[in-house]
């Protein structure tokens, strides 16, 4: 089953209803859902897309970073929706799967609802035929005890487990933070 607009729409109704403050910054992602529909969840929505992201967190507090290939950044494990996806806790554990050999048996969802949901741009490819465009970064929280990481080489290209501190953005950092002293706790 392919994630329609609907689930997109639903799981930002309940995340905004857990963090109002985040409505602002995320008013991109409603005018882009209004004009695009379905088409938001394909990477060739190039007015912004949706993209599924996982935030692995482990008892000692640390968090799974990767370095990204093409963008040479240290990310979060995630990506882009595939059609046989049925939802976006799904899409963002698949990619965890896929970029870190960590199996889904091995992780433990927190939450149906995401930990964050980031709104950033995305630089122009030529060589893929993409202009810059948006990608909204529905982002949920998983715990492991796994340490072993496999890469997947062709878009991955480091793995590190960082503490949640030294997480990029106020917002993200924070609950991150919050999250791995309540599992500490």
């Amino acid at each position: 089953m392919t994630i329609t607009a609907r689930h997109v729409r639903d799981t930002l109704t309940v995340y905004l209803e857990k963090h109002p403050e985040d409505e602002e910054a995320l008013a991109g992602l409603n005018d882009v859902l209004d004009e695009a529909g379905d088409g938001i969840t394909s990477r060739k929505e190039f007015r912004g897309h949706v993209t599924a992201g996982a935030v692995l967190l482990r008892p000692d507090g640390r968090v799974l970073t990767i370095e990204h290939r093409a963008l040479h950044r240290w990310l979060l494990p995630g990506g882009h929706l595939e059609p046989e996806d049925d939802t976006l806790m799904l899409a963002a554990l698949r990619e965890l799967t896929e970029e870190t050999g960590i199996g889904a048996d091995d992780v433990t969802a927190q939450s149906p609802v995401p930990l964050h949901i980031d709104a950033h741009p995305i630089p122009a490819n030529p060589s893929k035929g993409e202009p810059d465009h948006r990608h909204f970064d529905f982002r949920f929280l998983f715990t492991t005890t796994v340490d072993d990481v496999v890469l997947q080489e062709e878009e991955v290209t480091g793995a590190s487990w960082q503490s949640a501190d030294t997480l990029p953005g106020d917002i993200l950092r924070a609950r991150v933070t919050a999250a791995a002293s309540a599992a500490s706790a």
